[in-house]
């Protein structure tokens, strides 16, 4: 069994009278495996999550959607546990169990009561360690996949956003959907998915995050004994390094349209934004909250509440390592799409020529900080943000740190910002009936 490795703390937080509330804590394995914990006083929850450094964007076109059908495989057995252990296991002491894949990392995760962790670790310890990807699997779980990309294309609101990401980043491992096709799903064969498994879900490319009522010396035993089954954690190796760039990589600007028989016409327009360690991320939080974030934003406001549209109008913004788009999205009925369009365009164009008003910040970030704070208040959300932030950032920033930084967003920085976004040269996706 492997030594504990080295560990230190990465934060702690106290009270006014000094009780420490919340500490979190880092143990890197000799093999590169990273526990990360954060303690929470007065919960009586824990959340794990396995957070592994592979995604969609990883994958050749071969091996298109090959992240997502493996993580459909590793709840599908094991030497020790079959597909109904594994679920019975979480389902007997009550706990939430699941797993998703994005673009740049894949997830397992689990929440379950404090006592129950040792269970909970164990099981996904199992599940990602020593899966057997058997060829009936693989085939059994092949069509529920298919299924799942058939109902993703009956949501106009995916579509749209595929082909939004198709427009921006062309036949790229960005711009393809992250499920895959039908083609690349039915071709791929059990020897290409367990090469892909075994390549990529390695100790130092992966991080275990764990939050709530917890002692980190204790979660590092139990990771190191649920994951040390067939020797995974034997050797030594440095943690996979974050990639971090500054710089946005181009997108095509343009337009696509997929015409479908529906009652609405689904649109997203877009322009080149920011990585997710731009500094000016910050900003850009505040103008989007401001723009189309809530009820009282510009866009919400213009389309919806005063000309009335559109039932669903909001903006957005995605951050990868190397890219990110801004965007506006919004459905409506087919007669509206030109008011909307120009409604839509119409507001943009004010932004970038005249910024917000100094109480469309304030209100902005007043938004953003209580979203924040209010949305790590459970044991999932804290585990959520430590295993992120180990696996794709260099710093784990306090919340009181993240508040500041949004609290020194200036009216110029959001005018400086959206002047520079919103003069780029758009990016247009639409899905509706023919015109």
């Amino acid at each position: 069994m492997q030594k504990n490795g080295t560990t230190r703390t990465l934060q702690t937080v106290k009270d006014a009278d000094g009780t420490v509330t919340s500490r979190v804590r880092r143990t890197v394995l000799p093999s590169g495996l990273r526990v990360v914990t954060e303690h929470m006083a007065g919960s009586r929850s824990a959340s794990v999550g396995v957070w592994v450094n592979v995604g969609s964007r990883d994958e050749t076109p071969t091996l298109h959607g090959c992240s997502h059908f493996l993580e459909h495989l590793l709840f599908k057995g094991t030497p020790e546990r079959s597909a109904m252990d594994i679920s019975v296991a979480l389902d007997a002491v009550g706990g939430e169990f699941n797993a998703f894949t994005s673009k740049e990392y894949t997830v397992f995760h689990a929440r379950v009561l404090d006592e129950d962790l040792a269970t909970a670790v164990d099981v996904l310890g199992d599940m990602v360690t020593a899966s057997t990807i058997t060829a009936a699997d693989v085939e059994a779980e092949r069509d529920v996949i298919l299924d799942e990309i058939a109902m993703h294309d009956d949501d106009p609101d995916d579509v749209v956003h595929n082909l939004f990401a198709h427009q921006a980043w062309g036949d790229s491992p960005l711009g393809r959907p992250i499920a895959g096709t039908d083609a690349s799903i039915t071709a791929m064969t059990r020897a290409q998915i367990h090469r892909f498994y075994r390549r990529h879900y390695r100790p130092d490319n992966m991080v275990v995050a764990v939050a709530g009522n917890v002692d980190h010396a204790a979660v590092v035993r139990q990771v190191t004994k649920a994951f040390g089954r067939g020797d995974f954690l034997a050797g030594s190796a440095t943690p996979t390094a974050p990639v971090q760039s500054e710089k946005a990589r181009k997108v095509q600007a343009g337009e696509s349209r997929t015409v479908r028989p529906l009652e609405q016409v689904n649109l997203v327009l877009g322009v080149k934004g920011l990585t997710r360690t731009d500094p000016r991320r910050y900003a850009l939080g505040v103008l989007n909250t401001a723009l189309g974030g809530g009820t009282s934003s510009r866009l919400f406001q213009e389309v919806r509440e005063h000309r009335g549209l559109a039932y669903s109008v909001y903006s957005f913004a995605s951050h990868h390592a190397d890219a990110g788009v801004v965007g506006v999205s919004v459905g409506c009925l087919p007669g509206k799409y030109d008011a909307v369009l120009e409604t839509v365009r119409g507001e943009l164009a004010k932004v970038a020529a005249d910024g917000l008003t100094a109480e469309e910040v304030e209100r902005g970030k007043g938004q953003l900080k209580g979203g924040l704070v209010l949305g790590l208040e459970d044991s999932g959300s804290r585990m959520s943000r430590i295993g992120k932030a180990e696996l794709v950032y260099d710093e784990l920033l306090t919340i009181d740190e993240v508040v500041s930084r949004i609290e020194a967003v200036t009216l110029d920085d959001v005018s400086d910002l959206a002047r520079e976004l919103f003069t780029q040269p758009e990016m247009l996706a639409v899905v509706g009936p023919q015109s």
